[in-house]
């Protein structure tokens, strides 16, 4: 009786179990970038610019704090667009055109630009 019990527990904890599986799918987790609309919408006086298909924003307290060393020069803005969303790379709405971006030594997600002598730090936006 016991051994019955046993082996009916059993089935029905397999039967359970493959039930609730997906059929040998994997999940995938992405990371979409956010853009610029979206980024003006949640925060229409924001300064920002977009380099390699991704937003980045400037006035960020936590990133003003950190102690970044430039590196090299990847870029500069191209083109200056305070009139819509559609943004393009190479494209600021607030900085001037000829802006130069830097890399960071330390951190990949933000990037340093330098115009007229003033260094601002912008952290790439995304949303997981």
């Amino acid at each position: 009786m016991v051994q019955k019990l046993l082996s009916v527990f059993i089935v029905l904890t397999l039967l359970t179990i493959t039930g609730c599986s997906n059929s040998g799918e994997t999940t995938k987790v992405t990371i979409d970038r956010i853009d610029a609309e979206e980024v003006l919408r949640l925060d229409p006086d924001a300064d920002i610019f977009q380099y390699e298909g991704v937003i980045y924003k400037t006035n960020i307290d936590w990133v003003e704090e950190l102690a970044l060393t430039k590196d090299v020069q990847i870029g500069e803005i191209k083109t200056q667009n305070d009139q819509d969303t559609d943004f393009k790379d190479g494209m600021a709405n607030k900085l001037l055109v000829g802006a130069k971006i830097f890399s960071a030594k330390e951190r990949g997600d933000i990037l340093i630009v330098e115009l007229e002598g003033e260094t601002l730090k912008y952290l790439a936006i995304v949303e997981g």
